[in-house]
């Protein structure tokens, strides 16, 4: 049997990612498959594009975007430079939970009868040391950290190219959409691409521990970005019933249309949106309310998109 090859795909934008890659490095001599490491800086400070330059050897090697072009886009260039016949993407702010070796071996064994496989991603037991992360960290133990069994009942709605495999010929038919400039959501669309495709995907529990929480500002800010983009995209895609079943808000929101009651959401976001951030960014964070403030925020954006043809600014 001919052994695959691998290629490690690693987009970064002004994070030190140097214990990852030499932890990442150590599993090459130990097993063959992975053939090599490609680090793409996507419009990195000066400091830190010396940092990835530090890192190229034979097998590693960095390339890079004078301005940030945005995630897909170099996540795209990524997969035209890979030589591998499977490309592992992850992201920079990971951590490995056991042996970088191990990590590899465990995708092995599924990478002859499977075209795209979800490692999974991980988030540490307790809670950060630092208050103002727990939002961000409050919500991924609660949405993103699930088994693979638990993914697999929903496969295509559980993509995610934080730690995903992807065979390279499949770059050939579906590519990550580069119209997507800002933050959020470029999973969903390519999950739901994959699907219309007939592509499967397969879920397995080889996850990568999170770390680079961002603030509860900050990620309430990428909240925001990322419900821009997915009203953008609902308006794009052509197989809206198809696009809704990868996206657990869009059928929530799909029956609170039905019910007439996306007007009441939009006008309570509108009145209360203030004192709910100011309760998402203190210690005493409610994720139901979370949940609530994502919902009503997509209403309000539908709402006025609906009458203006435009996308609301707020």
């Amino acid at each position: 049997m001919i052994k695959m090859k691998i290629s490690l795909l690693i987009p970064v934008f002004d994070y030190d990612l140097i214990a990852l890659v030499y932890s990442m490095k150590s599993a090459m001599g130990k097993v063959p498959e992975l053939c090599e490491i490609v680090i793409g800086d996507d419009g990195s400070s000066a400091e830190y594009h010396k940092k990835y330059i530090s890192l190229e050897t034979e097998n590693v090697k960095v390339i890079s975007s004078k301005k940030n072009i945005g995630r897909a886009a170099i996540r795209n260039k990524l997969a035209l430079e890979a030589k591998g016949d499977f490309l592992l993407f992850i992201d920079a702010d990971v951590m490995l939970p056991g042996t970088a070796e191990a990590y590899i071996l465990n995708w092995l064994p599924y990478m002859n009868n499977s075209r795209v496989i979800c490692g999974g991603t991980l988030y540490h037991d307790s809670a950060p040391g630092d208050p103002d992360k727990i939002l961000r960290w409050k919500y991924g133990k609660w949405r993103e950290q699930k088994s693979a069994a638990e993914r697999n009942k929903h496969p295509h709605a559980g993509f995610s190219t934080f730690n995903v495999m992807i065979e390279k010929s499949v770059f050939e038919i579906i590519r990550f959409n580069e119209e997507l400039k800002q933050y959020g959501h470029e999973d969903t669309l390519l999950g739901y691409q994959l699907k219309k495709a007939g592509i499967d995907i397969l879920h397995i529990d080889n996850g990568l521990m999170h770390e680079g929480l961002e603030t509860n500002r900050d990620f309430l800010n990428k909240t925001k970005l990322g419900i821009e983009n997915l009203s953008k995209l609902y308006d794009k895609v052509t197989d809206k019933r198809a696009f809704s079943d990868t996206v657990l808000m869009l059928r929530i929101y799909n029956k609170l249309k039905f019910f007439g009651m996306t007007r009441i959401l939009a006008a309570i976001f509108i009145k209360f949106r203030d004192r709910m951030e100011i309760r998402l960014d203190s210690s005493d964070i409610s994720l139901f309310l979370f949940a609530f403030y994502k919902m009503s925020m997509f209403c309000t954006y539908r709402e006025i998109h609906n009458r203006k043809k435009t996308l609301p600014e707020f």
